[in-house]
Protein backbone atom coordinates (compact mmCIF):
# COMPACT_ATOMS: atom_id res chain seq x y z
CA UNK A 1 0.00 0.00 0.00
CA UNK A 2 2.95 2.75 0.83
CA UNK A 3 4.39 1.94 -2.56
CA UNK A 4 1.35 2.85 -4.56
CA UNK A 5 0.47 5.97 -2.39
CA UNK A 6 3.81 7.36 -3.22
CA UNK A 7 3.68 6.72 -6.97
CA UNK A 8 0.34 8.32 -6.54
CA UNK A 9 1.72 11.49 -4.24
CA UNK A 10 4.42 12.24 -7.09
CA UNK A 11 2.23 12.24 -10.23
CA UNK A 12 0.08 14.66 -8.03
CA UNK A 13 2.90 16.73 -7.50
CA UNK A 14 3.22 17.24 -11.27
CA UNK A 15 -0.07 18.31 -11.64
CA UNK A 16 -2.40 19.88 -9.49
CA UNK A 17 -5.92 19.72 -10.26
CA UNK A 18 -7.68 22.12 -8.37
CA UNK A 19 -4.93 24.69 -8.61
CA UNK A 20 -5.14 24.81 -12.46
CA UNK A 21 -8.60 25.26 -12.24
CA UNK A 22 -8.63 27.83 -9.24
CA UNK A 23 -5.84 29.63 -11.00
CA UNK A 24 -8.01 29.91 -14.25
CA UNK A 25 -10.94 31.05 -12.37
CA UNK A 26 -9.26 33.68 -10.69
CA UNK A 27 -7.92 34.68 -14.53
CA UNK A 28 -11.49 35.08 -15.30
CA UNK A 29 -11.65 32.31 -17.64
CA UNK A 30 -14.94 31.27 -18.59
CA UNK A 31 -14.32 28.27 -20.45
CA UNK A 32 -11.43 25.94 -19.20
CA UNK A 33 -9.57 23.14 -21.08
CA UNK A 34 -8.33 20.33 -18.54
CA UNK A 35 -5.23 18.98 -20.40
CA UNK A 36 -5.62 15.81 -21.28
CA UNK A 37 -4.04 13.17 -19.18
CA UNK A 38 -4.67 10.41 -16.01
CA UNK A 39 -4.39 12.72 -12.76
CA UNK A 40 -3.62 11.22 -9.08
CA UNK A 41 -5.59 13.79 -6.49
CA UNK A 42 -5.07 14.33 -3.15
CA UNK A 43 -8.30 15.70 -1.13
CA UNK A 44 -7.98 19.63 0.21
CA UNK A 45 -10.88 19.09 3.84
CA UNK A 46 -12.68 15.57 2.30
CA UNK A 47 -12.99 16.57 -1.15
CA UNK A 48 -10.63 15.68 -3.85
CA UNK A 49 -11.97 18.72 -6.32
CA UNK A 50 -14.73 21.24 -5.49
CA UNK A 51 -16.47 24.16 -7.59
CA UNK A 52 -17.92 26.95 -5.09
CA UNK A 53 -20.18 29.79 -5.77
CA UNK A 54 -19.62 29.73 -9.79
CA UNK A 55 -22.05 30.98 -12.65
CA UNK A 56 -21.99 30.73 -16.04
CA UNK A 57 -19.04 28.13 -16.05
CA UNK A 58 -17.48 25.17 -18.85
CA UNK A 59 -15.06 23.18 -17.58
CA UNK A 60 -13.82 20.80 -20.20
CA UNK A 61 -12.12 17.74 -19.07
CA UNK A 62 -12.18 15.16 -22.29
CA UNK A 63 -9.94 12.41 -22.27
CA UNK A 64 -8.77 13.22 -18.34
CA UNK A 65 -9.17 11.09 -15.92
CA UNK A 66 -8.83 11.85 -12.27
CA UNK A 67 -7.55 9.24 -9.78
CA UNK A 68 -9.03 9.75 -6.02
CA UNK A 69 -6.16 8.48 -3.60
CA UNK A 70 -8.87 8.39 -0.78
CA UNK A 71 -12.08 7.01 -0.24
CA UNK A 72 -13.81 10.71 0.16
CA UNK A 73 -15.72 12.88 -2.10
CA UNK A 74 -14.33 13.04 -5.70
CA UNK A 75 -16.29 16.52 -6.84
CA UNK A 76 -18.38 18.98 -4.94
CA UNK A 77 -20.64 21.56 -6.57
CA UNK A 78 -21.93 24.20 -4.05
CA UNK A 79 -24.27 26.89 -5.30
CA UNK A 80 -23.20 27.37 -8.71
CA UNK A 81 -25.24 28.21 -11.66
CA UNK A 82 -25.14 27.10 -15.37
CA UNK A 83 -22.03 25.08 -14.81
CA UNK A 84 -21.19 22.62 -17.13
CA UNK A 85 -18.29 19.84 -16.46
CA UNK A 86 -17.88 17.49 -19.46
CA UNK A 87 -16.13 14.44 -20.40
CA UNK A 88 -14.43 13.81 -16.72
CA UNK A 89 -13.65 9.90 -15.55
CA UNK A 90 -13.27 9.07 -12.04
CA UNK A 91 -11.66 6.26 -10.18
CA UNK A 92 -10.05 5.10 -7.12
CA UNK A 93 -7.16 3.69 -6.24
CA UNK A 94 -7.15 2.26 -3.52
CA UNK A 95 -10.59 1.24 -4.38
CA UNK A 96 -13.82 2.14 -2.00
CA UNK A 97 -14.52 -1.84 -2.22
CA UNK A 98 -13.01 -5.27 -2.31
CA UNK A 99 -12.90 -8.58 -3.85
CA UNK A 100 -12.98 -11.85 -2.29
CA UNK A 101 -13.35 -15.33 -2.95
CA UNK A 102 -15.36 -17.89 -0.64
CA UNK A 103 -13.66 -20.51 1.23
CA UNK A 104 -15.90 -21.79 3.05
CA UNK A 105 -19.56 -22.02 3.99
CA UNK A 106 -21.31 -22.80 7.85
CA UNK A 107 -23.69 -26.41 6.84
CA UNK A 108 -26.50 -23.88 7.09
CA UNK A 109 -24.82 -21.32 5.34
CA UNK A 110 -25.21 -18.81 8.44
CA UNK A 111 -21.34 -17.60 8.25
CA UNK A 112 -18.55 -17.58 5.63
CA UNK A 113 -15.03 -17.46 4.84
CA UNK A 114 -13.22 -15.63 2.16
CA UNK A 115 -9.74 -14.65 1.29
CA UNK A 116 -9.05 -11.24 -0.24
CA UNK A 117 -7.87 -11.67 -3.80
CA UNK A 118 -4.71 -9.96 -5.40
CA UNK A 119 -5.17 -6.52 -6.02
CA UNK A 120 -7.81 -5.41 -3.76
CA UNK A 121 -7.24 -3.55 -0.54
CA UNK A 122 -7.77 -4.79 2.76
CA UNK A 123 -6.94 -1.98 4.58
CA UNK A 124 -10.63 -1.53 6.27
CA UNK A 125 -13.18 -4.01 5.57
CA UNK A 126 -16.71 -2.08 5.94
CA UNK A 127 -20.13 -4.48 5.55
CA UNK A 128 -22.38 -4.02 2.38
CA UNK A 129 -21.48 -7.64 1.29
CA UNK A 130 -23.02 -8.83 -2.37
CA UNK A 131 -21.75 -12.31 -3.54
CA UNK A 132 -21.47 -12.77 -6.91
CA UNK A 133 -21.34 -15.79 -9.62
CA UNK A 134 -18.12 -15.78 -11.13
CA UNK A 135 -19.38 -17.62 -13.85
CA UNK A 136 -21.98 -15.01 -15.33
CA UNK A 137 -20.42 -11.83 -13.30
CA UNK A 138 -23.92 -11.03 -11.67
CA UNK A 139 -25.11 -11.73 -8.55
CA UNK A 140 -25.72 -15.19 -7.03
CA UNK A 141 -28.19 -14.31 -4.42
CA UNK A 142 -30.76 -11.74 -3.42
CA UNK A 143 -29.73 -9.35 -0.19
CA UNK A 144 -28.57 -10.92 3.35
CA UNK A 145 -28.59 -9.50 6.64
CA UNK A 146 -24.67 -9.64 7.88
CA UNK A 147 -23.17 -8.34 11.47
CA UNK A 148 -20.82 -5.41 11.32
CA UNK A 149 -17.93 -7.50 12.31
CA UNK A 150 -15.30 -8.92 10.46
CA UNK A 151 -13.47 -11.80 12.14
CA UNK A 152 -9.90 -11.52 10.75
CA UNK A 153 -8.33 -15.07 10.38
CA UNK A 154 -5.06 -14.21 9.09
CA UNK A 155 -3.18 -14.34 5.59
CA UNK A 156 -5.72 -12.21 3.89
CA UNK A 157 -8.35 -14.38 5.18
CA UNK A 158 -11.44 -12.96 6.38
CA UNK A 159 -14.90 -14.63 8.16
CA UNK A 160 -18.61 -12.85 8.62
CA UNK A 161 -21.78 -14.23 10.04
CA UNK A 162 -25.37 -13.54 9.09
CA UNK A 163 -26.96 -11.53 11.76
CA UNK A 164 -28.48 -13.78 15.22
CA UNK A 165 -31.95 -14.03 13.81
CA UNK A 166 -30.34 -16.15 10.24
CA UNK A 167 -32.52 -19.43 9.12
CA UNK A 168 -31.75 -21.05 5.75
CA UNK A 169 -33.67 -20.02 3.27
CA UNK A 170 -33.16 -22.32 0.11
CA UNK A 171 -34.22 -19.94 -2.14
CA UNK A 172 -32.41 -17.13 -1.15
CA UNK A 173 -29.14 -18.68 0.31
CA UNK A 174 -27.22 -19.73 -2.81
CA UNK A 175 -23.70 -18.78 -1.98
CA UNK A 176 -21.22 -21.56 -3.42
CA UNK A 177 -17.49 -21.88 -2.50
CA UNK A 178 -15.95 -20.34 -5.06
CA UNK A 179 -18.05 -17.24 -5.07
CA UNK A 180 -16.54 -14.29 -5.22
CA UNK A 181 -18.02 -11.89 -2.08
CA UNK A 182 -17.74 -7.56 -2.67
CA UNK A 183 -17.63 -5.85 0.25
CA UNK A 184 -16.70 -2.06 1.04
CA UNK A 185 -13.14 -0.53 1.78
CA UNK A 186 -12.33 2.20 3.72
CA UNK A 187 -8.81 4.38 3.54
CA UNK A 188 -7.89 5.74 5.56
CA UNK A 189 -10.32 4.59 8.30
CA UNK A 190 -13.48 5.30 8.62
CA UNK A 191 -13.09 7.49 4.79
CA UNK A 192 -16.35 7.89 3.37
CA UNK A 193 -18.83 10.15 0.69
CA UNK A 194 -20.41 10.14 -2.92
CA UNK A 195 -18.13 10.34 -5.72
CA UNK A 196 -19.94 13.84 -7.24
CA UNK A 197 -22.43 16.16 -5.02
CA UNK A 198 -24.46 19.17 -6.00
CA UNK A 199 -25.84 21.50 -3.48
CA UNK A 200 -27.84 24.12 -4.37
CA UNK A 201 -27.37 24.16 -8.20
CA UNK A 202 -29.24 25.81 -10.61
CA UNK A 203 -29.06 24.60 -14.02
CA UNK A 204 -25.78 21.94 -13.68
CA UNK A 205 -25.30 20.47 -16.82
CA UNK A 206 -22.79 16.97 -16.51
CA UNK A 207 -22.02 15.36 -19.45
CA UNK A 208 -20.41 12.23 -20.79
CA UNK A 209 -18.74 11.85 -16.67
CA UNK A 210 -18.12 8.17 -16.05
CA UNK A 211 -17.45 6.59 -12.52
CA UNK A 212 -15.93 3.59 -12.27
CA UNK A 213 -16.27 3.80 -8.17
CA UNK A 214 -17.41 5.70 -5.47
CA UNK A 215 -17.78 4.77 -1.44
CA UNK A 216 -21.27 5.26 -1.61
CA UNK A 217 -23.32 6.83 -4.40
CA UNK A 218 -22.25 8.42 -7.75
CA UNK A 219 -23.77 11.43 -8.35
CA UNK A 220 -26.10 13.16 -5.47
CA UNK A 221 -27.95 16.25 -5.66
CA UNK A 222 -29.50 18.07 -2.86
CA UNK A 223 -32.61 20.70 -3.20
CA UNK A 224 -30.99 21.27 -6.92
CA UNK A 225 -33.27 23.11 -9.93
CA UNK A 226 -33.46 21.60 -13.10
CA UNK A 227 -29.72 19.43 -12.82
CA UNK A 228 -29.04 17.63 -16.36
CA UNK A 229 -27.43 14.30 -16.70
CA UNK A 230 -26.14 13.81 -20.42
CA UNK A 231 -24.81 10.53 -21.34
CA UNK A 232 -23.06 9.94 -18.01
CA UNK A 233 -21.86 6.27 -17.25
CA UNK A 234 -21.73 4.31 -13.76
CA UNK A 235 -20.30 0.75 -14.79
CA UNK A 236 -17.49 -1.55 -13.52
CA UNK A 237 -13.93 -0.73 -14.99
CA UNK A 238 -12.85 -2.97 -18.27
CA UNK A 239 -9.94 -5.37 -16.39
CA UNK A 240 -7.59 -4.50 -19.25
CA UNK A 241 -7.87 -0.65 -18.66
CA UNK A 242 -7.62 -1.04 -14.93
CA UNK A 243 -5.55 1.00 -12.79
CA UNK A 244 -4.20 -2.14 -10.92
CA UNK A 245 -3.02 -5.79 -11.89
CA UNK A 246 -5.80 -8.15 -10.51
CA UNK A 247 -6.47 -11.66 -10.34
CA UNK A 248 -10.39 -11.13 -10.93
CA UNK A 249 -12.38 -8.22 -12.62
CA UNK A 250 -14.22 -5.87 -11.03
CA UNK A 251 -17.45 -7.14 -10.13
CA UNK A 252 -19.05 -3.96 -8.96
CA UNK A 253 -18.93 -0.26 -10.16
CA UNK A 254 -19.80 2.15 -7.32
CA UNK A 255 -21.45 1.37 -3.71
CA UNK A 256 -24.36 2.24 -3.37
CA UNK A 257 -27.28 4.44 -5.52
CA UNK A 258 -26.05 5.20 -9.12
CA UNK A 259 -27.87 8.93 -9.29
CA UNK A 260 -29.51 10.14 -6.48
CA UNK A 261 -32.00 13.15 -6.41
CA UNK A 262 -33.81 14.56 -2.92
CA UNK A 263 -35.22 18.21 -2.04
CA UNK A 264 -35.00 19.28 -6.14
CA UNK A 265 -37.54 22.16 -6.75
CA UNK A 266 -36.96 20.95 -10.72
CA UNK A 267 -36.46 17.50 -11.17
CA UNK A 268 -33.20 16.30 -13.02
CA UNK A 269 -32.80 15.09 -16.71
CA UNK A 270 -31.21 12.05 -16.75
CA UNK A 271 -30.88 11.20 -20.70
CA UNK A 272 -28.89 8.43 -22.42
CA UNK A 273 -27.07 7.67 -19.02
CA UNK A 274 -25.75 4.19 -18.12
CA UNK A 275 -25.69 2.79 -14.46
CA UNK A 276 -24.98 -1.31 -13.91
CA UNK A 277 -23.32 -3.67 -11.29
CA UNK A 278 -24.07 -0.53 -8.25
CA UNK A 279 -25.06 -1.68 -5.13
CA UNK A 280 -27.97 0.10 -4.88
CA UNK A 281 -30.58 1.93 -6.91
CA UNK A 282 -29.52 3.19 -10.70
CA UNK A 283 -31.82 6.12 -9.57
CA UNK A 284 -34.03 7.47 -6.72
CA UNK A 285 -35.82 11.17 -7.01
CA UNK A 286 -37.33 12.00 -3.73
CA UNK A 287 -38.37 14.74 -1.32
CA UNK A 288 -38.44 14.69 2.60
CA UNK A 289 -41.38 13.68 5.00
CA UNK A 290 -41.08 14.85 8.70
CA UNK A 291 -43.31 13.19 11.25
CA UNK A 292 -47.02 14.27 12.58
CA UNK A 293 -47.29 13.94 16.43
CA UNK A 294 -50.39 15.68 16.69
CA UNK A 295 -53.29 17.28 14.22
CA UNK A 296 -55.68 19.68 15.48
CA UNK A 297 -57.90 21.35 12.51
CA UNK A 298 -55.30 22.89 10.67
CA UNK A 299 -52.55 22.93 13.20
CA UNK A 300 -50.17 20.19 13.11
CA UNK A 301 -47.12 19.13 15.43
CA UNK A 302 -44.17 18.18 13.76
CA UNK A 303 -41.07 15.93 14.72
CA UNK A 304 -38.00 16.60 12.67
CA UNK A 305 -34.92 14.62 12.08
CA UNK A 306 -32.02 17.01 10.47
CA UNK A 307 -33.44 19.72 9.27
CA UNK A 308 -36.29 21.22 8.16
CA UNK A 309 -37.39 21.27 4.89
CA UNK A 310 -40.81 22.65 4.91
CA UNK A 311 -41.13 26.92 4.39
CA UNK A 312 -43.69 29.02 5.25
CA UNK A 313 -46.08 29.69 1.83
CA UNK A 314 -44.67 26.31 0.50
CA UNK A 315 -47.58 23.72 -0.69
CA UNK A 316 -47.32 20.79 1.45
CA UNK A 317 -48.76 17.12 0.54
CA UNK A 318 -49.55 14.28 3.31
CA UNK A 319 -48.77 10.38 3.66
CA UNK A 320 -51.29 9.32 6.37
CA UNK A 321 -50.41 6.28 8.53
CA UNK A 322 -53.60 4.73 7.78
CA UNK A 323 -56.92 6.13 5.50
CA UNK A 324 -57.27 8.69 2.57
CA UNK A 325 -54.87 10.75 1.59
CA UNK A 326 -55.91 14.30 2.23
CA UNK A 327 -55.14 16.87 -0.49
CA UNK A 328 -52.40 19.34 -0.63
CA UNK A 329 -52.31 22.46 1.75
CA UNK A 330 -50.38 26.00 2.11
CA UNK A 331 -48.35 26.22 5.15
CA UNK A 332 -48.75 30.09 6.69
CA UNK A 333 -47.14 29.61 9.50
CA UNK A 334 -44.25 27.25 11.34
CA UNK A 335 -43.09 27.64 14.68
CA UNK A 336 -40.23 25.76 16.85
CA UNK A 337 -42.08 23.78 19.77
CA UNK A 338 -39.66 22.57 22.15
CA UNK A 339 -42.12 20.35 23.90
CA UNK A 340 -41.16 16.68 23.87
CA UNK A 341 -42.62 13.52 22.83
CA UNK A 342 -45.50 11.80 25.52
CA UNK A 343 -44.53 8.36 26.88
CA UNK A 344 -47.60 7.16 24.40
CA UNK A 345 -46.47 8.70 21.31
CA UNK A 346 -42.68 7.14 21.87
CA UNK A 347 -44.76 3.78 22.90
CA UNK A 348 -46.27 4.38 19.43
CA UNK A 349 -43.22 4.80 17.69
CA UNK A 350 -41.30 1.94 18.80
CA UNK A 351 -43.76 -0.33 17.25
CA UNK A 352 -43.45 1.48 14.34
CA UNK A 353 -41.73 0.07 11.37
CA UNK A 354 -39.18 1.85 10.00
CA UNK A 355 -35.59 2.20 9.57
CA UNK A 356 -33.29 1.19 12.43
CA UNK A 357 -31.66 4.54 12.26
CA UNK A 358 -34.66 6.85 11.73
CA UNK A 359 -36.44 4.91 14.86
CA UNK A 360 -33.08 5.55 16.97
CA UNK A 361 -33.24 9.32 16.52
CA UNK A 362 -36.60 9.34 16.94
CA UNK A 363 -36.37 7.42 20.14
CA UNK A 364 -33.37 8.98 21.84
CA UNK A 365 -34.38 12.78 21.17
CA UNK A 366 -32.06 14.04 18.80
CA UNK A 367 -35.15 15.65 16.79
CA UNK A 368 -36.55 19.14 16.38
CA UNK A 369 -40.06 19.95 17.47
CA UNK A 370 -42.48 22.38 15.21
CA UNK A 371 -45.69 23.49 15.13
CA UNK A 372 -47.27 24.24 11.68
CA UNK A 373 -50.35 26.09 10.80
CA UNK A 374 -52.09 25.50 7.40
CA UNK A 375 -54.71 27.04 5.17
CA UNK A 376 -57.07 24.58 5.78
CA UNK A 377 -57.83 21.64 8.14
CA UNK A 378 -56.65 18.53 8.08
CA UNK A 379 -57.59 14.81 9.66
CA UNK A 380 -54.17 12.75 10.24
CA UNK A 381 -53.61 10.17 12.46
CA UNK A 382 -50.52 9.73 15.03
CA UNK A 383 -47.50 8.35 12.83
CA UNK A 384 -48.71 10.58 9.36
CA UNK A 385 -46.25 12.45 7.51
CA UNK A 386 -45.98 15.66 5.62
CA UNK A 387 -43.55 16.87 2.62
CA UNK A 388 -43.23 19.88 0.85
CA UNK A 389 -44.62 19.38 -2.42
CA UNK A 390 -42.60 21.40 -3.63
CA UNK A 391 -39.24 19.92 -3.28
CA UNK A 392 -39.22 16.00 -4.15
CA UNK A 393 -38.29 16.58 -8.11
CA UNK A 394 -41.25 17.36 -9.72
CA UNK A 395 -40.99 17.80 -13.41
CA UNK A 396 -38.16 14.74 -13.97
CA UNK A 397 -37.33 13.07 -17.58
CA UNK A 398 -35.51 9.75 -17.34
CA UNK A 399 -35.08 8.82 -20.99
CA UNK A 400 -33.19 6.68 -23.63
CA UNK A 401 -30.72 4.98 -20.21
CA UNK A 402 -29.53 1.92 -19.62
CA UNK A 403 -29.97 0.46 -16.25
CA UNK A 404 -29.58 -3.01 -14.52
CA UNK A 405 -27.42 -5.73 -12.85
CA UNK A 406 -27.97 -4.15 -9.54
CA UNK A 407 -29.74 -5.74 -6.14
CA UNK A 408 -32.32 -3.29 -6.45
CA UNK A 409 -34.88 -1.02 -7.82
CA UNK A 410 -33.61 0.30 -11.59
CA UNK A 411 -36.07 4.07 -11.33
CA UNK A 412 -37.17 4.47 -8.19
CA UNK A 413 -39.27 7.56 -8.59
CA UNK A 414 -41.51 9.44 -5.42
CA UNK A 415 -42.34 12.96 -7.78
CA UNK A 416 -44.63 13.58 -10.10
CA UNK A 417 -45.40 15.96 -13.79
CA UNK A 418 -42.33 13.65 -15.12
CA UNK A 419 -41.56 11.33 -17.95
CA UNK A 420 -39.87 8.04 -18.17
CA UNK A 421 -39.44 7.31 -21.85
CA UNK A 422 -37.69 4.46 -23.66
CA UNK A 423 -35.05 2.69 -21.15
CA UNK A 424 -33.49 -0.11 -21.00
CA UNK A 425 -33.81 -2.53 -17.70
CA UNK A 426 -31.94 -5.52 -17.09
CA UNK A 427 -31.69 -8.20 -14.40
CA UNK A 428 -32.55 -6.30 -11.33
CA UNK A 429 -33.37 -8.13 -8.29
CA UNK A 430 -36.42 -5.83 -7.46
CA UNK A 431 -38.94 -4.08 -9.44
CA UNK A 432 -37.63 -2.20 -12.27
CA UNK A 433 -39.84 1.08 -12.17
CA UNK A 434 -41.39 1.51 -8.60
CA UNK A 435 -43.18 4.89 -7.91
CA UNK A 436 -44.10 4.57 -4.49
CA UNK A 437 -43.52 6.68 -1.48
CA UNK A 438 -41.24 5.04 1.51
CA UNK A 439 -42.43 5.54 5.04
CA UNK A 440 -39.67 3.56 6.01
CA UNK A 441 -37.05 5.79 5.11
CA UNK A 442 -38.80 9.08 5.30
CA UNK A 443 -38.52 9.88 1.27
CA UNK A 444 -41.74 11.73 -0.13
CA UNK A 445 -43.99 12.30 -2.08
CA UNK A 446 -46.89 10.67 -4.20
CA UNK A 447 -46.96 11.12 -8.02
CA UNK A 448 -49.44 12.94 -10.26
CA UNK A 449 -49.43 13.43 -14.04
CA UNK A 450 -46.70 10.42 -15.23
CA UNK A 451 -46.06 8.85 -17.62
CA UNK A 452 -43.90 5.94 -17.73
CA UNK A 453 -43.98 4.82 -21.61
CA UNK A 454 -42.04 2.51 -24.25
CA UNK A 455 -39.40 1.00 -21.27
CA UNK A 456 -38.06 -2.81 -22.07
CA UNK A 457 -37.58 -3.86 -18.91
CA UNK A 458 -36.20 -7.96 -19.01
CA UNK A 459 -35.38 -10.57 -16.41
CA UNK A 460 -36.29 -8.50 -13.36
CA UNK A 461 -36.17 -10.59 -10.23
CA UNK A 462 -39.73 -8.81 -8.85
CA UNK A 463 -42.85 -7.32 -10.13
CA UNK A 464 -41.47 -5.29 -13.27
CA UNK A 465 -43.59 -2.08 -12.64
CA UNK A 466 -44.98 -0.88 -9.64
CA UNK A 467 -47.09 2.29 -8.97
CA UNK A 468 -48.29 1.71 -5.34
CA UNK A 469 -48.73 3.81 -1.86
CA UNK A 470 -48.59 1.88 1.48
CA UNK A 471 -49.30 4.13 4.50
CA UNK A 472 -47.59 4.02 7.66
CA UNK A 473 -49.32 0.71 9.00
CA UNK A 474 -47.50 -0.99 5.33
CA UNK A 475 -51.40 -1.20 3.46
CA UNK A 476 -52.00 0.43 0.26
CA UNK A 477 -54.05 3.59 0.59
CA UNK A 478 -57.50 4.07 -0.87
CA UNK A 479 -57.40 5.17 -4.55
CA UNK A 480 -56.11 8.76 -4.93
CA UNK A 481 -53.10 8.53 -3.37
CA UNK A 482 -51.45 9.26 -6.98
CA UNK A 483 -53.16 10.07 -9.64
CA UNK A 484 -53.34 10.66 -13.87
CA UNK A 485 -50.43 7.76 -14.46
CA UNK A 486 -50.28 6.53 -17.69
CA UNK A 487 -48.31 3.03 -18.37
CA UNK A 488 -48.02 2.20 -22.27
CA UNK A 489 -46.71 0.72 -24.79
CA UNK A 490 -43.69 -0.58 -22.48
CA UNK A 491 -42.21 -4.24 -23.04
CA UNK A 492 -42.13 -7.13 -20.60
CA UNK A 493 -40.13 -10.25 -20.73
CA UNK A 494 -38.72 -12.93 -18.45
CA UNK A 495 -39.94 -11.45 -14.81
CA UNK A 496 -42.30 -12.76 -12.53
CA UNK A 497 -46.41 -11.97 -12.90
CA UNK A 498 -47.60 -9.48 -12.14
CA UNK A 499 -45.52 -7.86 -14.60
CA UNK A 500 -47.63 -4.70 -13.70
CA UNK A 501 -48.79 -3.83 -10.25
CA UNK A 502 -50.75 -0.82 -9.44
CA UNK A 503 -52.82 0.20 -5.94
CA UNK A 504 -54.15 3.65 -4.85
CA UNK A 505 -54.47 5.75 -8.11
CA UNK A 506 -56.93 7.67 -9.97
CA UNK A 507 -56.91 8.63 -13.79
CA UNK A 508 -54.71 5.35 -14.19
CA UNK A 509 -53.95 4.31 -18.11
CA UNK A 510 -52.94 0.88 -18.45
CA UNK A 511 -52.83 0.28 -22.48
CA UNK A 512 -50.46 -1.18 -25.32
CA UNK A 513 -48.18 -3.20 -22.97
CA UNK A 514 -46.56 -6.63 -24.41
CA UNK A 515 -45.54 -8.81 -21.84
CA UNK A 516 -44.09 -12.49 -21.16
CA UNK A 517 -43.57 -12.99 -17.58
CA UNK A 518 -41.85 -16.14 -16.82
CA UNK A 519 -43.27 -19.23 -14.70
CA UNK A 520 -42.67 -17.14 -10.63
CA UNK A 521 -45.64 -15.72 -9.61
CA UNK A 522 -44.70 -13.42 -6.57
CA UNK A 523 -47.83 -12.00 -5.21
CA UNK A 524 -51.51 -11.39 -6.06
CA UNK A 525 -51.67 -9.07 -9.00
CA UNK A 526 -53.68 -5.57 -8.01
CA UNK A 527 -55.15 -2.62 -9.16
CA UNK A 528 -57.10 -0.53 -6.84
Amino acid sequence: MNSILLALAFVASVFDLQAFLDTALQNGKTTIIVPPGRYCVVPHHGTHLTFRNLTNITVIADNVEMICTETRRAVAFDHCRNVTLRGLTIDYDPLPFTEARITALAPDKRWVEFEILDGYPEHQLVERVEIYNPATGELRRPDAGWVDKFEPLGNRRYRIAKHPGYRFRADHDLEQVGDILVTNHSYPNNAGGHAITSERCTNLRLVDITLYASPCFGFLEHQCHGTTYLRCKVDRRPPADDLVKRVFPRMRSLNADAFHSTGATKGPSLIRCTAKFQGDDCVNIHGTYHFVTACNSNRLRLVVQHRMTIETGDPVEFLPFTGPRPPDAVVLKIERDDTPMTEAELAFFRKVNLNPHVKELLLTGKVNFYTVTLDRAVSLPLGSQISAANRIGNGFLVEGCDFGYNRSRGILIKAGHGKILGNNITHGWMAGILVSPEYWWNESGTSSDLVIRANTIRGCHKTAIEVVAPGGDGKPLPCGAHHNIAITDNVITDSPSPNIRVTSTDGLVIRNNRVAPNSIVTEQCELR
